[in-house]
């Protein structure tokens, strides 16, 4: 992975993970990270949410779903409430919506894998993806997006 350059928005996630204290994957925990950013964060038999008026910022993690996609769900709605604006259920445009959809998904993976934990992933283990999901508490699914996205990455870097 020497030719892979990162994105910007991995570069900020690390730096966040960094200012957290958090640099090592079993230092990932949902609550530690809420409560430094002073997120209210619960789990309930309701649908994955945030919200957020005025300072006060919540999110709602749907504790029906799986341990690792609860997971995913809280670093999707970690990204609006860090990135975006606007009420989405409301009269949002849809391409707006569709683009901070996109933009969550980006920030999923890089929060999920961060840039500065890669030292972790030996990419030529031919279980990478098996002790990715391991290591990092998430989807086998997401693990292989950003496998793909890093090789991709490091393939075009190397051309």
């Amino acid at each position: 992975m020497n030719s892979y350059s990162p994105m910007s928005l991995e570069i900020a996630i690390s730096n966040l993970f960094k200012r957290l204290h958090i640099v090592k994957p079993e230092q990932i925990q949902e609550k530690k990270i809420a409560r430094d950013l002073r997120i209210f964060l619960t789990k309930k038999p309701i649908r994955s949410v945030c919200y957020e008026n005025g300072r006060f910022q919540s999110i709602n993690i749907d504790q029906r779903l799986p341990v690792a996609v609860q997971r995913e769900q809280f670093y999707h709605e970690l990204c609006h409430l860090l990135r975006h604006s606007g009420w989405q259920l409301g009269v949002m445009p849809k391409g707006f919506h569709d683009l901070q959809e996109w933009d969550a998904r980006n920030f999923v993976r890089y929060a999920a894998i961060p840039y500065h934990m890669l030292q972790f992933v030996d990419i030529d283990d031919p279980y990478v993806v098996d002790n990715m999901a391991s290591v990092f508490r998430v989807t086998h699914e997401l693990c292989q997006e950003r496998l793909e996205q890093l090789q991709r990455r490091a393939h075009c870097a190397g051309l």
